[in-house]
């Protein structure tokens, strides 16, 4: 079974394990980028009767020759759309040439662009189409809303939103596994308790972190969308999209984590300018104006933190002993000559001082501006932007670190192999990867001066084309040797065959 991500294989692999526990030695392998790989050879020595992977791994085993595809008897491509949107399907054909005829062939997409119809042509004998009617949603119990800013003002507009939102718990989705980790320090850094949920992390860590947000005491998860499949946690007031998702089926899904039980649950979604088309499609699909919301501001969060220590107040008052500090605040008045209102106010002072009642006033975040009705203006400003993106592209690339890879053009590598596999299979975003040059035998790559040493690490295990990364740092000086000019090559026939 071929699965685009390796969350995607890893939960296809373990429903395998559930429908195939009472099935004596029945064995079942995830293989994909990132885990080790003489792990993988051993169980496929043993055997294995299913086996869930992403197509740049199976193709390392293939070419490898470590997995066999002569007694191949059904073959299942889940999220055929998915592994097209991310520059899979030639690998995916690849693989499909190298399995024996009489194989049965299962293709499910969410979407059937052309592409996928001509995979399905080319490589299913008499298929049989089955469409399953997309149901349109109703979230009566979930009130939703949205901010409109840019990608690079979320974590302030986020932390506004925290502020002042009146939430049990909450779950915050995001596109990414290194995401999640990243997101949910920076919240913990900034007083709240959060943990990241993703298919990085071991199913008992899983579990642990679901397990303390039922519990109360945990109030923040960082997820993933494969790793909240199946999440029931009936205390989740809030779902924040704090990335977009790719379909309205999933923006759908996520917020059905909220509103459960008969409680009202609040959907607050992040979008950036180029994102809403996709917002009208949301609100299509669940039937439901979205409102624009309004960023909290300085004096909202100084307001939102007064009423809450004026709640603390009450509620100690009502539970706890206080005997003890009445007679002590009274002594300080007699021997100090000072009212209960002084001592109380500097009392006040000393608790609120690691999070100040009225904190100290920030800009706020850019909320994106209606567009500009001169179109000279704009066409200007468009160029503008377009020249600074450059700029800090370049800037990027200058400030990067050059790497070599042990993969060039002879072993049948090109760059989007290598932006797929450090992307996918490292975790580290794309927008990260500078300019990468192809030789003969080897390739450069920028990458961020101050990448991560677990991304590093992760680096060093994945393979490309069949062969290991093999990354260094570049020796050769600030600059490496004059690229050969790329020669043609044919589009049929990828990945290219070594020997």
């Amino acid at each position: 079974m071929l699965a685009p991500t390796r969350e995607l294989a890893l939960q296809v692999a373990e429903a395998f394990q559930s429908y195939a526990r009472h099935l004596p030695d029945f064995h079942i392998l995830p293989i994909y980028g990132g885990q080790s790989m003489d792990a993988q050879l051993r169980h496929l020595r043993r055997g294995v009767h299913v086996i869930v992977g992403t197509p740049g791994r199976v193709i390392d085993h293939l070419r490898r020759k470590s997995l066999n595809l002569d007694g191949l008897r059904t073959l299942v491509l889940d999220e055929a759309d998915e592994m097209l949107r991310m520059g899979f399907i030639e690998d995916v054909e690849w693989i499909l040439e190298h399995t024996p005829p009489e194989r049965q062939i299962a293709l499910f997409s969410a979407t059937m662009p052309e592409a996928i119809r001509r995979v399905a042509k080319r490589h299913l004998r008499h298929p049989k189409e089955a469409k399953i009617e997309a149901k349109t949603a109703t979230v009566e119990a979930i009130t939703q809303r949205y901010w409109l800013g840019s990608g690079a003002h979320k974590l302030d507009a986020l932390t506004r939103i925290l502020e002042v939102e009146d939430f049990d718990a909450m779950i915050i989705f995001v596109r990414t596994k290194v995401l999640t980790e990243e997101l949910a320090e920076k919240l913990e850094a900034r007083g709240y308790s959060a943990a990241a949920l993703n298919g990085d992390m071991s199913q008992a860590l899983r579990e642990k972190a679901v397990d303390r947000l039922k519990k109360n005491t945990l109030d923040i998860l960082v997820a993933t969308d494969v790793a909240a499949r199946g999440l029931d946690v009936e205390r989740i007031s809030h779902v924040v999209n704090y990335d977009i998702p790719y379909d309205t089926e999933s923006y759908v899904h996520r917020i059905g984590r909220t509103g459960r039980a008969g409680r009202k649950g609040q959907a607050i979604l992040f979008v950036t300018p180029r994102e809403k088309r996709m917002l009208s499609a949301i609100e299509k699909a669940t039937r439901q104006r979205i409102t624009e919301m309004r960023l909290p501001t300085h004096q909202d969060i100084a307001e939102r933190r007064v009423e809450q220590f004026k709640a603390q107040i009450m509620t100690t008052l009502e539970e706890e002993d206080l005997e003890f500090f009445r007679r002590l605040v009274q002594q300080i008045g007699r021997e100090q000559s000072l009212s209960p209102t002084d001592i109380a106010a500097a009392l006040t002072y000393l608790v609120q001082k690691d999070r100040p009642l009225v904190p100290e006033e920030q800009p706020a975040p850019a909320e994106s501006p209606a567009e500009s009705r001169e179109p000279r203006k704009k066409f200007r400003d468009r160029d503008a932007e377009a020249g600074e993106k450059k700029r800090k592209r370049k800037d990027r690339e200058e400030t990067g670190v050059l790497y070599r890879i042990g993969v060039g053009r002879n072993d049948g590598a090109a760059a989007k192999d290598i932006v797929g596999a450090i992307a996918n299979e490292a975790d580290i975003p794309g927008r990260d990867i500078g300019h990468i040059k192809l030789y003969d035998d080897f390739s450069t790559v920028s990458l961020p001066a101050d990448l991560p040493k677990k991304s590093l690490k992760r680096l060093e295990k994945i393979w490309i084309v069949g062969k290991p990364i093999d990354i260094r740092l570049w020796t050769g000086g600030t600059t490496a040797p004059q690229a050969v000019e790329k020669p043609k090559r044919k589009k049929k026939g990828y990945p290219k065959k070594n020997g």
